[in-house]
């Protein structure tokens, strides 16, 4: 156990310096944000608490995955995870003032989303492809939905709610369902409707569209979504209930 303790606080001390940096510059977008857009001081604080909370997660799983460093990968996708950081700022700013800075909010999601496209391509190409650097990529493009789609809902109804929250509802099914929580599969259709979802709800948050397309396009992401999932909670239901093959006896 101390030999556990030990090697977790080494980990954590050579990993001040990513995590040091991120705090810095989450702080200073923030600033940022506040300057030019005048977010106020509550989207100001709730972007600084979910720095908080994203580099103290972030910092025990590298401390149980014994990663010392963040790999290059791992740095596009914390930089992609202050970005977002940026936005909830500016989605909660919104809620408090009935009305959001849409060039910030759309500008810093599209670059996140484009980022998104970034950091897979730098795993593989710099042989850094890990267990670790693919869930924090899951986790912060699951956030990102989320916050995207607390602005979308009072732009097109609180039904789009729905989006951001599947993912959330799914993984709490698993904790009563455990068959929910098996392996699946790579689907690159999967991949395709988690990127849609992303790109419809940034162009329907920059509210050029007319309000009846914006409506419609929501709606299609959705049941694009609700389609996904439909069909990976068909996949784990029949892998639960697969009747393993015998065993040929040995000679």
């Amino acid at each position: 156990m101390d030999r556990a303790v030990e090697t977790g606080t080494r980990t954590l001390e050579k990993g001040c310096p990513d995590q040091a940096a991120a705090a810095s510059a989450q702080l200073l977008l923030l600033a940022g944000l506040a300057g030019a857009f005048e977010v106020g001081l509550l989207g100001v604080l709730v972007g600084v608490g979910y720095a908080a909370a994203l580099l103290a997660m972030l910092s025990a799983a590298m401390v149980r995955a014994g990663r010392p460093r963040l790999g290059p990968a791992d740095v596009v996708t914390l930089t992609r995870a202050l970005l977002v950081g940026g936005v909830t700022a500016v989605v909660v700013d919104g809620l408090v003032r009935g009305a959001a800075a849409v060039p910030a909010l759309v500008g810093l999601a599209a670059v996140a989303l484009v980022l998104d496209a970034v950091d897979g391509q730098v795993a593989r190409r710099t042989g850094t492809v890990s267990a670790l650097g693919a869930r924090f990529d899951m986790e912060v493009d699951a956030f990102l939905i989320l916050v995207l789609s607390v602005h979308v809902a009072g732009v097109v109804g609180p039904w789009a709610l729905a989006i951001g929250a599947m993912r959330y509802a799914f993984v709490a099914a698993g904790w009563a369902w455990p068959w929910l929580r098996g392996p699946l599969p790579p689907s690159y259709a999967g991949k395709t409707v988690a990127a849609l979802q992303g790109v419809v709800l940034v162009v329907v948050s920059a509210q050029v569209l007319p309000h009846g397309l914006a409506v419609a396009l929501v709606t299609v992401a959705l049941a694009l979504l609700c389609w996904s999932f439909g069909r990976d909670v068909r996949r784990l239901w029949v892998a639960s209930h697969r009747v393993p093959a015998p065993r040929m006896p040995s000679d």
